[in-house]
């Protein structure tokens, strides 16, 4: 993979799982952050940001689309600094209610410390952040009311979820029967390659230039969902079941049938695609697991690896 040379104005606080990156933009002696981060890791976000700011202000906080492990972090980041917070306009009522349904907290089983926002960001809105010039464009799919920014000039994407490396985000709409994020997806892909783009900050994973390849990997990714929807379920499943266990650290393996008929997500996604028992899922999901790494069976216990 070749090296990501970003602007000196224009840092990446990359994360590991539970949070997304964070992207760090200065201008002078303020700076813009985009996403926050998952709440059980409000102390270490606010530690990194403090080191990375470097006494730098940090004036705003603008999320790239809703999910927990983007905005979970925002109430404490605004605690510890001060800033403003903008969200995507389609986001902006469920934030305002805290509808954690909408939000796809409770949804999923995870967690978000409630906050307000301060200002939203629309589609077409330009703006300022690490002396470039920024449009905000719609990336539905993933979240149907993200947005991703792009600098032109730089020939740079900040992707969010819309785009990785080596593919793009659970299609929510779709595993819990929505619907529409498979043509959205493909609509917003189709619209970053027509985009001048030669380097992408994603939401997880490292900066990377490899756009075409990128691109050609998350169309092949959506080919293989539209043509099979349990695969696109299973993805769906075993991503949210990882986050879970990684939050939790261990889980005892007879809980598992219980949780996953439990929790919207996984009981739909089974339901819609699937059609198991819960017991089913469950010794499905931990040979998977195990196959993976992600997790060994001590004693009747799941235990992250």
């Amino acid at each position: 993979m070749s090296r990501c040379v970003l602007p000196a104005s224009v840092q990446v606080v990359e994360r590991g799982w539970l949070s997304a990156n964070n992207v760090i933009l200065r201008d002078g002696d303020e700076a813009t952050l985009i996403d926050s981060g998952y709440v059980s890791h409000a102390a270490q976000t606010v530690a990194l940001l403090r080191e990375a700011l470097d006494g730098c202000a940090l004036a705003r906080l603008i999320n790239t689309h809703s999910h927990s492990d983007h905005i979970g972090c925002n109430a404490a980041v605004q605690r510890a600094f001060g800033c403003r917070i903008g969200v995507p306009e389609g986001m902006a009522g469920a934030v305002e209610r805290w509808d954690e349904e909408a939000l796809l907290l409770s949804v999923a089983a995870q967690q978000g410390e409630p906050f307000q926002s301060d200002f939203t960001l629309s589609a077409g809105e330009r703006l300022v952040m690490g002396g470039l010039e920024w449009q905000a464009l719609p990336a539905p799919g993933h979240d149907m009311d993200a947005l991703v920014f792009h600098a032109p000039d730089a020939r740079l994407l900040i992707s969010g979820d819309a785009l990785w490396r080596d593919g793009f985000g659970i299609l929510f709409a779709e595993v819990i029967g929505s619907g529409g994020g498979i043509e959205a997806v493909r609509a917003t892909l189709e619209a970053i390659a027509r985009l001048p783009v030669d380097r992408v900050i994603p939401g997880h994973g490292a900066p990377f230039v490899e756009v075409d390849e990128a691109l050609a990997a998350a169309f092949s990714r959506l080919r293989a969902f539209e043509e099979d929807g349990a695969r696109m379920a299973r993805n769906a499943i075993r991503a949210c079941i990882t986050f879970m266990l990684l939050e939790r650290r261990s889980m005892a393996v007879d809980e598992l049938p219980a949780y996953l008929d439990r929790v919207h997500l996984y009981r739909e996604a089974n339901r819609r695609f699937l059609g198991l028992s819960p017991e089913a899922l469950a010794d499905w999901l931990v040979a998977d697991l195990v196959r993976a790494g992600v997790v060994s069976r001590e004693g009747g216990r799941l235990i992250v690896t």
